[in-house]
């Protein structure tokens, strides 16, 4: 089972943003998936982003349960890079991710999945992926 635990200043972070009622992903980003938006292969696995979205993505099926309720998925690609032992918490002014107690980014980013698809579909991030 694939299970993550929030802090309440992580859940509180999501609230005040107005995003704990949507649809998340937690990915990894390295320039290799339909989200990613930094990276590439010098830095895979060290990046990851919550991608905020309005309804359910077909390449995100795994399920991230979590002790907020929230809806918050990821793929069979991304799990592979989370371990065991997930936690998301608010510090400092940043959201940091680690697996049992292994820190896995210190600053998660929280992109929206409409504008990350649009501004790609213009070129925006044509060169994405070069370290």
């Amino acid at each position: 089972m694939n299970e993550i635990t929030l802090t309440p200043a992580v859940i509180e972070v999501l609230k005040q943003k107005q995003i704990a009622d949507k649809t998340l992903l937690l990915i990894t980003d390295d320039a290799g998936g339909k989200y990613s938006l930094q990276g590439g292969a010098c830095s895979i696995g060290t990046k990851f982003t919550i991608v905020v979205l309005d309804q359910p993505d077909d390449e995100y099926t795994v399920q991230l349960k979590n002790n907020a309720g929230l809806s918050l998925y990821t793929s069979d690609y991304d799990v592979y890079f989370l371990g065991q032992g997930l936690k998301l918490d608010y510090q400092k002014a940043m959201i940091s991710l680690t697996n049992n107690g292994q820190l896995l980014d210190n600053n998660v980013l929280i992109a929206n999945g409409k504008d990350i698809l649009a501004a790609f579909k213009q070129g925006i991030f044509a060169n994405i992926g070069n370290c």
